[in-house]
């Protein structure tokens, strides 16, 4: 029997997911003058289930009665199809169900439910019911693939439901697969490398076919798979870690390796300064980096990236992008436990016109909505506060959404490391695996196209946080009763990157069949690459097994031997007794042929502007605060829980009413003692178009300055980099990348602050063909993203940015220069040109190491860093957050040229706007003895902020006018 359990709204008003249909749809131009009705809809296959259990289910578990009502009936039934009471006229009832082998958290949760029930589980699926009233049946159809469907991992049946049977998988014929290569030219390669969505380069198809020709024989699929995974960019991050002669305005240069030789090299170089001082643990060399932080513990802090599935499927790659970051925190050394997330996207515009979007591109609106729920959801649901982010909008991320998920751990000073060992088995934790996320590793080495949705719809997974939070709890208890060896989480390429990295300098035996599988019909090869989510391997010495299997038991956790490290030196893979892929561990990891990339870079030239000369600058700070980039992103933070685990001191929201900007987290990630980690994050966009290198210098000065506003040590920072650019195969684009990769190293260096781990993400450009039939391409803007994980001797010296009280003095550091290209006072004023904010480096140091002094010293009541939009816009946000006003004068402030609007909304580096208290005025003064400051103004208690000039006020508004302008953009 497949019963159908429909739980709807009892009143149209409590039918949200309706109301905001008809909305979107409005919004978007899709349709108007309609009504519309929904619910959730569960269908339960099972020949034992009765008709008592079908209800029983529906009153006891799946209907909340105050507000829902159900519907029990089979499938098929007349009354499953009727209307809600307050639709009228002709109505179409619209099914949304996940597509076969599509993860589906909620039905799986169901069926666990069920079971506690006493009630034998049946096969249950989900599936959301919408009925339109008003809609011709073109209008329901563009309805249901623009709003209500994802093509990529849903389908859409309009009318009664006609199933008899839940599809879950039929049984699998093993058959091996190999693959010719012998015989094939060099077009031929490249033609099966795409068509099989290998996504290698010619020269690494050669060094495969040659390898396989002096074997004697035909490479197997999965040898093949293999291959491709282990070699992509996602794993191997081949580009940035290639060979590649430079050129640019800094001279010629010739790379073996440049992540090795500016990034890895500057905190090489740091390290062997610091001797015994050294307080890096582990950089570059595990899944996240690690430094000490206090007698106990270490700290783990890694940022990823997961673009390309959030292009095609918002709300699970986001999702999946925070869950993997989570898993790669988890497995570290022998295992962090999670304290804190963080996020940053980058979006087109969310009021881009529906008509203009290129075909296969879903609307910026619905993708910025569903990435932020994916991570809401997934960070919410496992109890991992997210506290810190940003988010920036360009046109040029139509196509490629970039969606950042980073997280911080805390680890055991003795679980830092692992290794496996000979003779270990390879055991699976946690989830089953399907056919989620098939090719995912190498189809983030394409370039996305009009057709990737239908052609890599499999690369997208859908995440399960409940499963990955039993497996964080039961990881970290079999760690601390020292049950395992070693562990890694199986990411980007599934079982065939995880067991393949850690059995790298072993070998390594594997039994496919012994996967645990969520339905049947997978093949060897599929059970091997797929990137089903919520999965950790671990090494265990064979006598401590029987102890791991009963505890993973206990917990509800699956846990299964799927093979073992033998010392061989290869990997072999076999299926029901059957070698399906036997290849030499050298091969995988050394045997990707080394290619010489050419890089090229020419600046564009400086042109100057001339800036408007305004009696007053009111209406531009107005337009600046309400521009997408410097609005409020309250609408996202609230959907977030940063309260969770009871750490978090200084919130993403403070001030009076506790919706002011934050500079920087900080949490205390143990909560017996006051000492704290300070996440912060710094990217400038729009300084690439002008220099890339000054675009890295700004993001490392700017995410360091948030950190130092808020009270960390500015010797103890760590910083993470994640490189996102368009195709590296241009030699202009992959030469701005590595000019932002030497400003790494410089900022590196003079600053003393160490990178520990970071990420890339290549090829994020977006081809289509126009309505004339030419190829048009999108391809984002060099997005570098700096994340910085500071400390905190004590959590109670934090400062935040909100205004304290009247009468104490407001003091500018830094210097103010020059500096609006690409900044948002020019953006919204539409003029090109300018010069990008550089960076000091030395006098940055000396500043921060001031910075931090006084406010240890307790003279700082509020300090806010100046970035987007400059001081006026760093005053007026100090000044409503904290509900005072303030009288500032630019009389003080030195500046050769640019004059007034170039002291309101330049954007030059390392400055800070402070508040001091009055009766420590002496003490600030004496901190900054060594580093440019001025008095600019005091706090007063009307609402109202003033900046004068030479007697004039050129701004002058009330505090509560230029919070809404900031507010009002993205109040959704």
């Amino acid at each position: 029997m497949l019963w159908e359990i429909d739980v709807l709204p009892l009143k149209a008003n409590l039918d949200r997911p309706a109301q905001r249909l008809v909305q979107e749809a409005m919004e978007y131009g899709l349709a108007d003058q309609f009504a519309a009705a929904s619910g959730r809809a569960f269908l339960l296959s099972g020949d034992h289930l009765a008709d008592a259990d079908a209800l029983r289910v529906a009153d006891q578990l799946l209907t909340d009665h105050v507000v829902e009502q159900a519907v029990v009936a089979p499938v098929g039934d007349a009354r499953l199809a009727t209307a809600p009471a307050w639709l009228a006229g002709e109505v179409r009832v619209v099914h949304v169900l996940p597509k076969p082998g599509v993860m589906d958290p909620v039905a799986l949760s169901a069926q666990s439910a069920i079971a506690d029930l006493g009630i034998e589980p049946p096969l249950v699926r989900t599936c959301h019911k919408y009925w339109l009233a008003g809609l011709d049946d073109q209008q329901v159809a563009t309805l249901s693939s623009r709003l209500l469907a994802n093509d990529a991992i849903e389908q859409v049946i309009v009318g009664p439901l006609s199933l008899d049977h839940l599809d879950v998988g039929r049984p699998y014929e093993f058959e091996l697969q190999t693959v010719a290569l012998d015989q094939l030219d060099d077009d031929g390669l490249m033609q099966l490398s795409r068509q099989g969505q290998l996504y290698l380069q010619l020269a690494e198809m050669q060094t495969i076919q040659k390898y396989f020709r002096d074997l004697g024989r035909a490479p197997t699929d999965i040898e093949l798979e293999t291959l491709a995974q282990t070699w992509s960019e996602h794993c191997s991050h081949k580009t940035l870690a290639g060979r590649i002669k430079y050129t640019g305005p800094d001279g010629e240069r010739q790379f073996d390796n440049m992540l090795k030789e500016t990034i890895f090299a500057a905190t090489q170089t740091l390290r062997k300064q610091w001797g015994d001082d050294d307080w890096c643990v582990s950089v570059f060399a595990d899944n996240a980096g690690v430094v000490t932080f206090d007698d106990e513990n270490h700290v783990a802090f890694k940022v990823e990236t997961h673009n390309h599935p959030s292009a095609l499927e918002p709300y699970g790659g986001a999702n999946t992008g925070l869950g993997g970051v989570i898993r790669d925190i988890l497995g570290t050394g022998l295992g962090a436990e999670p304290v804190c997330s963080t996020d940053v996207f980058c979006f087109a515009p969310p009021d881009t016109p529906a008509d203009s979007l290129p075909p296969g591109v879903l609307h910026p609106r619905r993708v910025m909505k569903g990435v932020v729920s994916g991570v809401r959801d997934y960070g919410n649901r496992m109890g991992i506060p997210t506290v810190n982010g940003a988010v920036y909008f360009d046109r040029r991320y139509l196509g490629n959404p970039l969606v950042y998920c980073g997280n911080v751990g805390v680890i055991p000073h003795d679980k830092a490391f692992g290794a496996p060992q000979p003779g270990d088995f390879i055991v699976a934790i946690g989830g089953r695996t399907g056919r989620d996320g098939i090719h995912g590793a190498t189809f983030s080495s394409a370039e996305l196209t009009h057709e990737s949705e239908e052609l890599s719809g499999g690369a997208v997974q859908i995440g399960n946080a409940i499963e990955e939070k039993m497996v964080q709890d039961v990881l970290l208890a079999a760690r601390d009763r020292g049950l395992y060896t070693s562990v890694t989480d199986c990411g980007a390429g599934g079982f065939s990157s995880a067991v393949g990295e850690m059995g790298e300098k072993i070998g390594a035996e594997v039994w496919l069949e012994r996967a645990p599988l969520k339905y049947e019909g997978l093949s060897y090869t599929e059970i091997w690459i797929s990137e089903a989510q919520e999965r950790m391997v671990v090494s265990v010495p064979e006598g401590n097994w029987s102890e791991l299997e009963s505890l993973c038991a206990s917990e509800g956790v699956e846990a299964t031997v799927i093979g073992k490290f033998e010392p061989t030196g290869r990997l072999v893979l076999k299926y029901h007794g059957q070698t399906v892929c036997d290849l030499a561990m050298s091969v995988l990891h050394d045997g990707r042929p080394p290619v010489i990339r050419e890089a090229n870079y020419t600046p564009p030239a400086a042109t100057p502007f001339e800036l408007p000369e305004r009696t007053s600058y009111n209406d531009d700070l107005l337009k600046v605060l309400g521009s997408l980039n410097v609005a409020s992103k309250e609408w996202i933070i609230r959907q977030y829980d940063h309260e969770v685990k009871a750490g978090s001191v200084v919130k993403p929201l403070v001030g009076r009413a506790s919706d002011g900007p934050s500079d920087a987290a900080v949490v205390r990630p143990v909560l017996t003692n006051q000492r704290a980690i300070v996440i912060s994050c710094g990217m400038n966009p729009h300084y690439g178009d002008f220099d890339t290198y000054h675009m890295a210098a700004s993001a490392i000065d700017e995410a360091i300055r948030n950190c130092v506003a808020v009270g960390a040590d500015p010797q103890r920072i760590a910083i993470l980099d994640n490189f996102c650019w368009g195709d590296c195969e241009k030699a202009e684009t992959l030469g701005s990348l590595v000019r932002a990769a030497m400003a790494c190293h410089d900022l590196s260096l003079e600053l003393g602050t160490p990178f520990i781990s970071g990420k890339d993400s290549l090829n994020n450009e977006f081809s289509y063909f126009d309505a004339d039939g030419r190829k048009q391409t999108i391809a984002i803007p060099p997005s570098l993203l700096i994340s910085a994980m500071g400390q905190m001797d004590d959590c109670s010296q934090a400062v935040t940015m909100d205004l304290k009280a009247t009468g104490n003095p407001i003091y500018l550091v830094g210097v103010t220069k020059n500096e609006l290209g690409g900044s948002h006072f020019t953006l919204v004023n539409e003029l090109t040109g300018g010069q990008v904010p550089t960076v000091d480096a030395a006098a940055a140091r000396e500043t921060f190491t001031s910075m931090h002094t006084a406010i240890k010293s307790g003279a700082v009541l509020a300090c806010h860093d100046l970035c987007e939009g400059g001081l006026a816009v760093a005053a007026a946000e100090m000044a409503f957050a904290g509900g005072l006003g303030m009288q500032l004068s630019l009389d003080a402030i030195e500046l050769a040229e640019g004059g007034v609007a170039a002291k309101l909304f330049s954007e030059s580096n390392t400055r800070f706007l402070v508040e001091v208290d009055a009766s420590k005025a002496a003490e600030f003064e004496s901190a900054m003895a060594n580093v440019p400051y001025v008095q600019i103004g005091t706090t007063v208690s009307d609402t109202r902020l003033s900046i004068a000039a030479d007697g004039t006020n050129f701004v002058d508004a009330d505090i509560d006018e230029l919070k809404s302008a900031w507010k009002s953009p993205l109040a959704w």
